[in-house]
């Protein structure tokens, strides 16, 4: 069976010229070829002899995907449902987001979530597997083949937990990061978890430079456990410790995320909660207005609780912000486009 020449980063790219009797310089070609150029075939990849073209041809595979939607919101966000051409033929979702500061892209960790968050579109699709390393990248890769844009920001949020799939994760970011690579700096890279607290320790331990999300959404354990169900497993107290040794290792920010659903945890009593929770951390708060999905128990906050919720965190020391709204008009949720395809 071909393997996936994407699975590899350089040093065990190198390997694998070596041991068919090729010059490691000959990974760094390929590399070149794979994430510069973007090629979507061996041949095109001119600078090597028509033997070894031929041998990659026999012996791996790109690992293309096919666009099965693209969809476009009134405020320019695209979302993308992908074929990742596997045998079943699974999909996955991709949403592009364009900034004055360049073009982000939220992508998928895995094919399906076991999280199974009451607030997510993904809860409900049956967890399949974990996305190979090649196939995180490819997200990136496909979109900016089909858009001719270069990607600046990647966003791990979309479909499944990072951190679940933590292996494949932290190759794929070395080569999104590496200069040979896709070249994109790890400042520019973010990575929301819903709280795996024994992976975020080894995050930290690895002091790579991305900034971590947590999902937060309470900072009570009653009702984070009705919003996560994860937090029966890591509740709020592990998890803030895992932060402050976080925190503590890489000297960086942590950006808590806030989705405030309608009587549920947007109020003032909630945001006292919340500032007895952070205060003192090296910490930000990112207010989200939340999705509205099929089925789903949680509705948005009112535009006027969200501003006062803001305002409380602010005046009393904790950094909060109001995510700008996305794509509301194509269901760009994670999960949502994927989810309607399954049933038609």
């Amino acid at each position: 069976m071909k393997k996936s020449i994407k699975n590899y980063d350089l040093d065990d790219l190198k390997k694998e010229m070596m041991a068919i009797g090729e010059k490691p310089f000959r990974a760094e070609q390929i590399f070149k070829w794979l994430y510069q150029d973007n090629v979507t075939s061996f041949e095109e990849m001119t600078n090597l002899s028509l033997d070894l073209r031929r041998r990659l041809e026999e012996n791996y595979i790109l690992g293309l995907f096919k666009i099965v939607h693209k969809l476009e919101s009134i405020d320019g966000t695209k979302k993308y449902l992908l074929d990742v051409q596997d045998e079943e033929h699974n999909m996955i979702e991709a949403v592009l987001m364009q900034y004055h500061h360049g073009y982000t892209i939220c992508v998928s960790s895995q094919i399906g979530c076991k999280m199974g968050c009451k607030f997510c579109a993904s809860t409900g699709i049956p967890f399949v597997r974990n996305l190979e390393v090649g196939e995180i990248i490819e997200q990136i890769l496909t979109i900016q083949r089909d858009e001719k844009i270069t990607i600046s920001n990647i966003v791990f949020m979309g479909i499944g937990e990072p951190l679940d799939n933590f292996d494949h994760l932290m190759k794929a970011i070395a080569i999104i990061n590496h200069p040979k690579g896709l070249h994109i700096g790890a400042r520019h890279i973010s990575i929301s978890t819903s709280g795996i607290v024994p992976k975020i320790y080894e995050l930290a331990d690895k002091q790579i430079q991305c900034t971590l999300s947590i999902s937060l959404h309470a900072a009570s354990n009653s009702i984070r456990s009705s919003m996560m169900p994860i937090n029966q497993t890591y509740p709020i107290e592990t998890l803030m410790e895992a932060c402050q040794y976080y925190i503590k290792k890489t000297n960086k920010r942590i950006s808590f995320e806030y989705a405030l659903a309608k009587d549920n945890n947007d109020n003032i009593e909630d945001a006292k909660a919340l500032v007895n929770l952070l205060k003192g951390m090296l910490a930000h708060v990112n207010l989200i207005p939340i999705n509205p999905i099929e089925k789903g128990i949680y509705t948005k906050s009112t535009n006027e609780n969200i501003i006062k919720f803001r305002d409380y965190l602010n005046n009393h020391g904790i950094i909060t912000t109001i995510r700008r709204e996305l794509g509301t008009d194509i269901n760009a949720a994670c999960g949502q486009l994927r989810k309607q395809n399954m049933k038609e």
